[in-house]
């Protein structure tokens, strides 16, 4: 069984853009006890084409592990792919809650190119591997990297990995984000970016020390834009609770 990890933003800084990207100034925790479970299991026939099992609200064309198969596939450029999902289909439980700002379709993405470039050995290295990642989603390439935390900048692409494992607490909500939405309300509203040089100032804090010394509003630049789309959220951030990303995850210091 493969765990595939969620995360959240301690915080996020919003700096600019970068043609249709935003870039950002994060950091990245690990969330080491919430994971979805993916596992290749044989198919009953033998049968060519890629099969993917699971709880999904998206088609499968859509799908960032479709994606990352697609992507992977041409890059190899041999046989060994087809082979191999001939024989088996990709069976994924999914445990991190979609649109909760965690990184659930990045990290199954992230997962799904460490194994399978393992497994059939493919020989891709790690930067060529995050050049597939990156063309899939910005918070691939920290899952990519397998650290425990990191400050994550630019558009996604500049992982600083970093020994910091804060005791938080996850809040959930049913509400399933649109990060696409949350960050056109981010751009139609917000005129003016955070400034680089105090984003990077928090980034070398550790997380224990950013959470203690700013607040909610501060810390995730996305915060109005998530409550504009979604109001019913209100209630959390006014409650002091940090917000994880674009999503309706919220956190608190354990």
């Amino acid at each position: 069984m493969i765990k595939s990890y969620a995360k959240v933003n301690i915080f996020l800084k919003i700096i600019g853009v970068r043609g249709a990207y935003h870039e950002i100034i994060s950091r990245f925790v690990r969330v080491d006890n919430l994971y979805d479970e993916m596992e290749f299991v044989q198919k009953p026939f033998h049968a060519r084409g890629f099969e993917l099992k699971g709880g999904f609200q998206c088609k499968t064309l859509k799908n960032t592990i479709y994606k990352a198969y697609i992507l992977l596939k041409h890059a190899a450029k041999s046989t060994k792919m087809n082979d191999f999902f001939a024989e088996y289909a990709l069976n994924v439980k999914k445990n991190i809650p979609t649109g909760g700002g965690l990184g659930g379709g990045s990290s199954n993405a992230a997962a799904f190119l460490l194994h399978v470039n393992k497994i059939l050995e493919l020989g891709f290295s790690m930067q060529e591997l995050c050049n597939i990642g990156s063309k899939i989603g910005a918070d691939v390439n920290f899952f990519l990297h397998e650290c425990k935390a990191a400050n994550v900048k630019g558009v996604g692409e500049i992982i600083e990995p970093l020994d910091d494992a804060p005791n938080i607490e996850l809040v959930f909500d049913d509400t399933a984000c649109d990060t696409a939405l949350v960050y056109g309300k981010f751009k139609e509203y917000c005129h003016f970016y955070s400034d680089k040089t105090i984003a990077e100032k928090i980034a070398s804090l550790s997380s224990q020390e950013i959470l203690q010394k700013f607040d909610n509003w501060f810390l995730n630049d996305l915060l109005r834009s998530v409550l504009i789309c979604y109001p019913s959220l209100k209630a959390k951030a006014d409650a002091g609770l940090f917000l994880s990303g674009s999503g309706s995850t919220f956190f608190k210091a354990g």
